[in-house]
């Protein structure tokens, strides 16, 4: 009995051993079968590593952002796109400084001052000029002429491309800049302070120019038109254009795209602004008429026109330091 006892026990350990050894085999091969298994499955699509952060007016740039082509162009590169709207041109410069936008349009004046001020910007890219856009009104009833304006208060947006237009425009009709007193007024202010006749005439660009004409009577005193080119810009950071120029040159075609649209259809053109900007149509109109349409790469003879309106400015005191406009170039102009 003891010996069959003994048997049986070695029976049953062999059975156990063996059962062991069977599910450490099937908890083998299930892992292993789940390792497989995950590297052949789809994997999740990557983030995207980059980002192009747009700091933009309403105008070309709202239309495409609302076209989504921006977005569709730069997927395929890893990149994502961030849209930051402004109201006017230094208040993105003032962000391109503390780092927040990447990329985004302003007239002729602000990068000056921004430039003056130490922010890292480069220009990318130019429109062509553009002499019809901004003007000094006066109400439809005013007497003056641009050389009677001595004496007079002018509302404008101090550093503003209107800016640089006023003080050549006075120059133009032998006055001084400090013949006259800037009131300095945002748009909207300054159209309610142009509409009670608290100043005596308002320097503004479109769309509030051919919107004043409409709806408060006014006259246009002066436009650009001789005076001055009135380009906008487009601009980055040094760093950012050095390591991003792929992106740049295609935020750039799609503005030349915007601007050949302008040119075919626009119609069209200003339906689509009128939306975005909330304004009539008639006024869209105007509008669209007197721009001229063209998106230009920097050269060094653009960058020498911004080195006029920076001395300038320098002469006149309006910023603290001279600056060398070369020092703005993007990286890729030899």
């Amino acid at each position: 009995m003891p010996q069959q006892e003994d048997q049986r026990s070695r029976a049953i350990a062999v059975v156990e051993h063996n059962s062991k050894r069977r599910r450490l085999l099937a908890t083998g091969l299930a892992l292993g079968t789940a390792a497989t298994l995950a590297t052949l499955a789809p994997r999740p699509a990557r983030a995207a590593s980059r980002q192009l952060r747009v700091g933009y007016q309403k105008g070309a740039l709202s239309i495409i952002r609302a076209h989504g082509t921006l977005e569709q162009r730069l997927a395929p590169l890893g990149a994502s796109v961030k849209w930051v709207e402004f109201s006017a041109g230094p208040v993105q410069l003032e962000a391109l400084g503390a780092g927040s936008i990447d990329f985004g349009d302003v007239g002729e004046a602000p990068p000056i001052f921004a430039q003056a001020a130490g922010t890292p910007l480069v220009y990318v890219g130019a429109t062509v000029p553009r002499p019809y856009v901004e003007a000094v009104l006066v109400k439809d009833d005013s007497l003056l002429k641009p050389e009677q304006l001595k004496g007079k208060r002018i509302a404008l947006n101090k550093g503003s491309n209107v800016h640089y237009f006023l003080v050549k425009l006075l120059q133009k009709h032998g006055l001084q800049y400090g013949d006259v007193t800037p009131v300095w007024l945002a748009p909207a202010d300054a159209r309610a302070a142009f509409e009670r006749g608290a100043v005596d005439a308002w320097a503004i660009w479109e769309p509030y120019l051919a919107a004043a004409q409409q709806s408060l009577k006014a006259r246009i005193l002066a436009d650009a038109d001789g005076v001055v080119k009135n380009r906008a810009y487009y601009f980055s950071t040094r760093d950012y254009a050095r390591d991003n120029a792929d992106l740049i040159r295609i935020a750039l075609e799609e503005l030349a795209k915007v601007d050949e649209f302008a040119k075919t259809r626009p119609e069209d053109y200003a339906n689509e602004l009128a939306g975005i900007l909330g304004l009539p149509k008639s006024v869209l109109d105007v509008v669209v008429r007197r721009y001229h349409y063209g998106t230009l790469p920097i050269t060094q003879a653009i960058l020498d026109e911004q080195q006029q309106i920076a001395d300038t400015f320098l002469d006149l005191k309006l910023i603290p330091r001279k600056i060398n406009l070369r020092e703005t170039a993007p990286p890729w102009l030899a």
